[in-house]
């Protein structure tokens, strides 16, 4: 028994110390091959010249990821909160409850090109809003909306249900119960998931390809013009061979957008607990 004990363990400290050195070592990587790009103003300018990424910076890219993810997480958090709290307190039917949970997890399965594809026939073309911020995000978030969702009712679930019974024999109502407790009560995985969701449709450059990217513009002003993307942007950059230096920069900022993005969710969830 001691020997399975130790070995368990071992194996666990292993997996645990190789899995933060491939971490370690691609973040090193990528920001040994892109150092010399990463300046103030490769971070606080526009791209110049003819060709894509041989001169300016990534600004409108970082300000139109922003905006792309900031409507995913908000058109995803809604439905799939809102989905989650149905299934738990309101759906009464074992059928529905797995129709549900079976077309979500249908829709994780789905590739981001095919959200890319659905976006652009139904935002950018059936309701002729053409390329523009305001599609992609609302794409991305179509994309992020099972992760989501799926958090959002194992947190619910996961809330204990002698308060919500004694909630209900105190004459409160199901609306109020769920609005001032349990939400309150779930708050930090809610807040987590949504934001780990984000940095998910963050990376993904499948989905606004063909719905708001493009490969060059000013800083947007409007969610109805279409903007730059840090994903699509490395993906240009890569394709075109036009400069690896610019590209492993703009990987670099991409990665520490998202690695602060889910340390300040896990920070958030930490401090709400305590």
């Amino acid at each position: 028994m001691k020997a399975k004990i130790l070995l368990v363990k071992i194996w666990a400290v292993t997996a645990c110390a190789l899995t933060l050195g491939i971490i370690f070592f691609l973040f090193a990587y990528v920001f040994w091959n892109g150092a010399e790009a990463i300046t103030w103003e490769f971070l606080t300018s526009a791209p110049k010249g003819l060709v894509i990424g041989t001169e300016g910076g990534i600004l409108p890219a970082i300000v139109g990821s922003a905006w792309y993810t900031a409507i995913a997480c908000g058109f995803g958090a809604v439905l799939g909160i809102a989905t989650a709290v149905y299934q738990v307190f309101y759906c009464r039917s074992s059928r529905i409850s797995s129709a549900i949970s079976l077309v979500m997890q249908c829709m994780a399965g789905v590739p981001s090109i095919v959200m890319g594809l659905f976006g652009y026939s139904l935002l950018v073309l059936a309701l002729g809003w053409g390329k523009c911020i305001l599609a992609g995000g609302i794409t991305q978030g179509i994309m992020i909306l099972p992760f989501i969702q799926v958090r959002a009712e194992k947190a619910l679930r996961e809330v204990d249900p002698l308060l919500i019974r004694a909630s209900y024999s105190l004459g409160v109502s199901r609306a109020y119960t769920i609005r001032k407790l349990v939400l309150g009560q779930c708050l930090p995985q809610l807040v987590s998931g949504v934001i780990l969701g984000g940095c998910h449709a963050m990376g993904a450059a499948a989905p606004l390809i063909f719905t708001g990217a493009v490969i060059m513009s000013k800083v947007p002003k409007s969610v109805m013009k279409p903007a730059m993307a840090l994903p699509y942007h490395l993906y240009m950059l890569l394709i075109q061979g036009t400069s690896s230096v610019n590209a492993y920069g703009t990987a670099f900022v991409m990665m520490l957008v998202v690695l602060v993005a889910n340390t300040a969710a896990t920070w958030f969830a930490w401090r709400r607990k305590k």
